[in-house]
């Protein structure tokens, strides 16, 4: 028997970000934190990133997103465990950023998450950097 249209649960569910009226960045958690680097948002990740846990990289990048023309970096050199619903999030961020003018990077020296992106085929969207640039040179 098909489930009533009320019983269904929208997938993914809707987020809605925080407005550019400069409220306060998410708070830390155990997956991600976002702080300032000169011109860059940086949002660190940690852990292990899945299905599970990808809701709370995606509140960072949503914040980090929100704002006019973002220059935001996702530093994944913490980062044990990344699959599909991580990269997921990715891509909507990238997506949101270049809609404000911005743009979204990532920040990764592990060759795990370079084959990763290579077999994604999100290499060419996302070619990581090995570091977070300095501060006046992006």
């Amino acid at each position: 028997m098909t489930p009533e249209a009320e019983d269904r649960i929208p997938w993914p569910p809707e987020r809605t970000a925080p407005d550019s009226s400069g409220a306060p960045p998410p708070t830390a958690g155990p997956y991600a934190r976002t702080y300032p680097s000169g011109p860059f948002t940086v949002v660190e990740v940690t852990g292990e990133i899945d299905l599970a846990t990808s809701g709370f990289l995606a509140e960072h990048l949503d914040a980090a997103t929100s704002r006019p023309a973002p220059d935001v970096l996702v530093d994944l050199r913490h980062v044990d465990f990344f699959d599909c619903s991580g990269l997921r999030e990715l891509c909507r961020a990238d997506t949101r950023a270049r809609e404000r003018g911005g743009r979204l990077r990532l920040v990764s020296d592990t060759p795990r998450l370079h084959r990763l992106l290579r077999a994604s085929g999100l290499l060419h969207r996302f070619p990581p950097l090995a570091r977070i640039p300095e501060q006046g040179h992006s």
